[in-house]
C-alpha cells in the first residue's frame, strides 16, 4: 500500500476500515511529515494537535464500534489562515492580527468536520489574502514544494503546497481573483473555485466581500468533488449564500464528454501568454476534443480590463473591511498620545507594504470626486465581463482557458514590480468578479518541471459540469502532457 502522505480520501477510509491504521495513527504519520517538512517550506503558520487528536478518537471509536462512517471520516484538512477556527490561531496572516483565536468555526470548517474530517492546523498565505505569490505574508513566504526557489502561487499558497507535499490530504482555500485557483496551477494540484455563494462566506475574514469565496485543494478532482458536496449549500448565517440546490458532484464525473461544447476564446491566448504554457493548454485542449468534446470559437472582449477594474473594485471594498482592524477588538496595539495616534501607529505597523498599497488604493478610488471615475466605471467593466461570459456560455457548456499566462516564477522576481504580480491573475479574475466557477487542473509541465494549470470555467452554479470535464481530463492523462 502506497504512503499516507499520497492517499485520497477513498485510500484514506479504505485503510481506517481495513483497520490497517487508526485515525490517531494517521495524524501522528501527518504531524510527523510537518515537524520535518515545514521548516523548508513554512506552509503551515498553527498546528491543532488537540483538536486533530480528539476527533481522530472519535473515529476510531466509531469504527470500533462498527457505526457507520460520515463521508470524510479521518481525512486529514489544512485550513487557510484567513478561515476562522475556534481556538486556533487566525492571524490573515498579519501582524495585525498576532495571536488572535476566533471563538467560533467558519461554517465551511464546522461542516467538514462534521463529516469526519480532521483539522491539521492553519496555512500560511499573503496577508489578508492580499497577493499572487505568497510573498506578503508577515510570517514569510511559502516555498513551492515542486521548486522550493519557486513561489507556490498566492494568496492561498500555503494550502495549495499542503496538499501538493503531502502534508493534508484536502485542505481549504478562498479565492478573490485567483487565490485557489493560481497557486493550484503552480503547486500542480486541482484547485476548485465554486460560484459565488455556493458555499458559506460566515467565518472567512473579509477581503472584498462581493468576491471572495472559500473553495478546495486535493489531490484529484474525485476528492475535490467530495468537500464540494460537503461545503456547498445554504448558510442562514450568510445572506449571500444561495439557496439553489447542490447536485451530487459524485455521482455524475464518470459520464461521457461526447458532444459538449467547448469554449475557447481566442482573447486568453493573446501577447503575454509564455510559450510553454500556451503549447500545454493547447495539448490539453486536443484531448478533450479526443474525449468527445466539440470545440468552439467564442470572444470575450472585456478580458483586456479585467485587471484594471479588478483591482479598483477589490481594494475599495478592501479598505472598508479592513478598517476594523484598529488595535481596538483585535491583535496587539501600539499605545500612542491620543486615539488617533493609536490607530496610525498600531495600522502602521500591523499591516504590510502591500496590505497598505491596496487600503490606500481603495480609499482613493472611493474618496469624493473620484468615485464615479474610478469605482463607477469599474462596476460598469464588470458588468459587461458578466455579460461576456453569459453569452459565451450560450454557446458553449464550458470555457477552456490557462489558469495563469505564466508558470511558477522564483521567489523576488516580481516583489519589485506589483504591475508585473498582478498580471499573473489575468485569467482568473474574470470569473471571479462574473461570479462563475472554475477550476484549475494539471496539464502537464514545463521544460524545467515547472506545474502548469488547464482552467475549466462552467456557469453560474455550474460546478457539477466543471468538476465532469475536469475529471475526465485528469482520468485521460491530462496531468501528464
Amino acid at each position: 500500500m502506497s504512503a499516507p502522505a499520497t492517499w485520497t480520501i477513498s485510500e484514506v477510509q479504505a485503510a481506517l476500515d481495513s483497520r490497517k491504521i487508526s485515525a490517531r495513527e494517521l495524524i501522528n504519520e501527518f504531524y510527523a511529515r510537518i515537524e520535518q517538512a515545514n521548516p523548508k517550506f513554512n506552509i503551515y503558520l498553527a498546528l491543532s494537535p488537540e483538536r486533530a487528536f480528539a476527533q481522530a478518537d472519535k473515529i476510531d471509536a466509531a469504527i470500533a464500534a462498527g457505526d457507520a462512517l460520515p463521508p470524510l471520516a479521518g481525512v486529514p484538512l489544512a485550513v487557510k489562515d484567513v478561515i476562522s477556527t475556534r481556538g486556533i490561531p487566525t492571524t490573515c496572516g498579519s501582524r495585525i492580527l498576532e495571536g488572535y483565536k476566533p471563538p467560533y468555526d467558519a461554517t465551511a470548517v464546522t461542516r467538514l468536520e462534521n463529516a469526519g474530517a480532521i483539522v491539521l492546523g492553519k496555512t500560511n498565505c499573503d496577508e489578508f489574502a492580499m497577493g499572487s505569490s505568497n510573498e506578503n505574508s508577515a510570517y514569510g513566504p511559502v516555498r513551492n514544494p515542486v521548486a522550493p526557489d519557486h513561489v507556490p502561487g498566492g494568496s492561498s499558497g500555503g494550502s495549495a503546497a499542503a496538499v501538493a507535499a503531502g502534508l493534508a490530504v484536502v485542505s481549504l482555500g478562498t479565492d478573490t481573483g485567483g487565490s485557489i485557483r493560481q497557486p493550484g496551477s503552480f503547486c500542480g494540484v486541482p484547485a476548485m473555485n465554486p460560484s459565488y455563494g455556493r458555499v458559506s462566506r460566515y467565518g472567512l475574514i473579509a477581503y472584498a466581500s462581493s468576491l471572495d469565496r472559500i473553495g478546495p485543494f486535493a489531490r484529484t478532482v474525485r476528492d475535490a468533488a467530495s468537500v464540494m458536496s460537503v461545503i456547498a449549500g445554504r448558510d442562514p448565517r450568510d445572506a449571500t449564500s444561495s439557496g439553489a440546490a447542490v447536485p451530487d458532484y459524485l455521482s455524475g464525473l464518470d459520464r461521457s464528454l461526447h458532444g459538449l461544447r467547448m469554449g475557447i476564446p481566442d482573447d486568453y491566448f493573446g501577447e503575454g501568454i509564455d510559450p510553454e504554457v500556451r503549447e500545454k493548454i493547447e495539448a490539453g485542449i486536443r484531448l478533450l476534443e479526443k474525449l468527445g468534446c466539440k470545440r468552439v470559437s467564442i470572444r470575450m472582449p472585456n478580458t483586456d480590463y479585467a485587471i484594471a477594474a479588478y483591482y479598483i473594485l477589490a481594494t475599495a471594498e478592501a479598505s472598508s473591511n479592513l478598517a476594523r482592524f484598529d488595535g481596538v477588538r483585535y491583535g496587539p496595539r501600539v499605545p500612542g498620545a491620543t486615539l488617533m495616534e493609536m490607530y496610525k501607529k498600531t495600522r502602521g505597523r500591523g499591516f504590510g507594504p502591500e496590505v497598505k498599497r491596496r487600503i490606500v488604493l481603495g480609499t482613493y478610488v472611493l474618496s469624493a470626486g473620484y468615485y464615479d471615475a474610478y469605482y463607477l466605471k469599474g462596476q460598469k467593466i464588470r458588468a459587461l465581463i458578466a455579460r461576456d461570459f453569459r453569452e459565451a456560455f450560450e454557446k458553449a457548456d464550458v470555457i477552456i482557458t490557462p489558469t495563469s499566462p505564466v508558470p511558477p516564477f522564483r521567489l523576488g522576481e516580481r516583489t519589485a514590480n506589483p504591475l508585473q504580480m498582478y498580471l499573473a491573475d489575468s485569467y482568473t479574475v474574470t470569473g471571479s468578479m462574473a461570479g462563475v466557477p472554475g477550476i484549475s487542473i494539471p496539464s502537464g509541465k514545463t521544460s524545467k518541471g515547472l506545474p502548469i494549470g488547464l482552467q475549466v470555467y462552467g456557469p453560474a452554479f455550474g460546478e457539477d459540469r466543471v468538476l465532469h470535464v475536469a475529471h475526465a481530463f485528469e482520468r485521460a492523462g491530462g496531468s501528464d502532457l
